[in-house]
């Protein structure tokens, strides 16, 4: 008789170590729950403030990009203008009227020119002038180590490197959405694995647990990243933000040479107007105009970022464009102390001609 009653005491048993099973069960699939809970949201919020700063600097190239092609465009009516007056005088005066430039400058203002002209045809939109932003020092560089017109660079060349460089654009556009700013500088962080799983875990209670911590861990080391990539943001913003405020600056004073220039043609279009009496002035905002211009020019072919050079040439590449020098982490070096100099002595340079 006693048999049925050890055969029940290990039903018991068994029974025992199946609840407790079964409840350790639960409590790791509780367990592996809030970890993934604090993990998502530790995942989103890092990602969020990511994507914040990296629109801030896709912003900010944008405006910078714009910027620098509006200048551009100055440049052109600036010369259309200027080469129309100075045309009319010699005609007035019967004499040969020059404005004293030096020929090399001419020549990199006519470049730069150009250059914006034929890279706003080609390309469109707010990538396009980050793009420019970005690419537009370099591009000077590339027609000065290798002979090609910028014209040239400005095209085909210049709108695959940048194209490659964002990622192609927006996500709706087939891109890489939020990553398009952080693209271009490069040092993109890579999202952890577990987003392809959508945050969901295994059948098994002890293997939904241990992957629960895997998760977590790779959420902490896509968190370090994203911090590291948001300092190289903020201080790029920043950096590209002083730029854009020096530019700004200057080309107000550019500007009211354009104006008077403006000016005495519309005067002009009026009749009964002898522009020689206006001779010395045209002559002087001219060639004012055009030292402005100079410096204008010499920051904006200031490549934003450090370019890799081999005894002081720039190391092109075989889309002839020149290579940028890159950091650990894979983002472009910024080239602050060259941009810097440029500026504080562009500033320098042109109180001179503060009106």
């Amino acid at each position: 008789m006693p048999l049925p009653f050890i055969l029940v005491g290990a039903a018991v048993a068994l029974a025992g170590v199946g609840t407790k099973k079964g409840y350790d069960g639960y409590q790791d699939k509780a367990e592996a729950n809030n970890i993934l809970e604090v993990a998502k949201k530790q995942y989103e919020k890092a990602a969020s403030d990511l994507e914040f700063d990296d629109k801030g600097v896709q912003d900010k190239l944008e405006e910078l990009g714009t910027l620098q092609l509006d200048i551009g465009k100055d440049f052109n009516e600036f010369q259309v203008i200027a080469e129309e007056l100075l045309g009319k005088l010699n005609d007035a005066s019967k004499a040969d009227i020059k404005v004293d430039v030096p020929k090399y400058q001419r020549k990199r203002i006519e470049r730069l020119s150009m250059d914006s002209i034929v890279y706003a045809s080609k390309v469109v939109g707010g990538s396009a002038a980050a793009g420019y932003a970005v690419y537009g020092g370099v591009l000077g560089l590339a027609a000065a180590s290798t002979g090609a017109p910028i014209s040239a660079l400005s095209g085909v060349a210049a709108y695959n490197a940048t194209m490659a460089a964002i990622g192609g654009g927006s996500l709706a556009a087939g891109g890489l959405g939020m990553a398009g700013g952080a693209a271009i500088l490069g040092g993109i962080v890579a999202a952890p694995a577990l987003a392809i799983a959508g945050w969901a875990f295994a059948s098994h209670a002890e293997e939904a647990l241990s992957k629960a911590k895997e998760t977590r861990e790779e959420v902490r080391q896509f968190v370090k990243e994203t911090d590291i990539s948001r300092g190289y943001l903020r201080d790029t913003r920043q950096y590209i933000s002083r730029i854009i405020l020096g530019l700004n600056g200057i080309r107000k004073v550019f500007n009211n040479y354009l104006k008077y220039l403006k000016a005495v043609e519309a005067e002009m279009g009026q009749g009964n107007f002898d522009i020689l009496e206006k001779e010395k002035d045209i002559i002087l905002k001219v060639k004012n105009g055009y030292v402005v211009a100079a410096i204008l020019t010499d920051i904006i072919t200031t490549p934003l970022f450090k370019v890799e050079e081999n005894n002081g040439v720039p190391v092109v590449g075989k889309d002839g464009i020149p290579k940028f020098e890159t950091n650990d982490e894979g983002s472009k070096i910024l080239n602050k102390n060259n941009m810097t100099k440029v500026i504080g002595e562009s500033n320098r340079s042109v109180e001179q001609f503060k009106n």
